[in-house]
């Protein structure tokens, strides 16, 4: 059978998965440290990006897609929430190329895949799935528009 799953989220998975659960937590941080920056277009213009009120740090996002369906995901998040920057991290690096509708199939309970639940607090892993979850919603409206 094979993974549903896009292989750069399938790789992410497997990567904190291959891991004890003390180590994850260095992972994320890993990832927390490797959030692009927002393009300037974003940069000069915070107003384009949506809050994700469910994450206990700030975070912000906004999604492009282009005219090829291929999905393009900015997040914003301060270096003092290493957790919340490592979500958004995932999720950019993971979700980095994928057609809308690869997006869109992605499992809403991929958070809750990847070994994390063991390392972080609920709350914690429902900011990362509403994270994604406002992901899929404005792919949704950008198609859909």
């Amino acid at each position: 059978m094979t993974d549903p799953l896009p292989a750069q989220l399938a790789a992410i998975r497997e990567e904190f998965l291959s891991l004890e659960v003390r180590d994850r937590l260095q992972l994320l941080l890993e990832f927390a440290n490797e959030l692009p920056e927002l393009p300037g277009r974003y940069a000069e213009h915070p107003d384009l990006l949506e809050r994700v009120e469910e994450c206990q740090s700030p975070v912000f996002i906004f999604v492009e897609v282009d005219d090829n369906r291929i999905v393009h995901l900015f997040a914003t998040a301060p270096r003092e929430a290493p957790t919340t920057r490592g979500f958004a991290s995932i999720l950019v690096q993971g979700l980095a190329g994928l057609s809308a509708e690869q997006v869109l199939a992605v499992p809403d309970d991929y958070p809750d895949t990847i070994g994390l639940t063991q390392a972080v607090s609920p709350l914690r892993i429902r900011g990362m799935t509403a994270l994604l979850g406002r992901t899929k919603r404005q792919v949704r409206e950008k198609i859909d528009a």
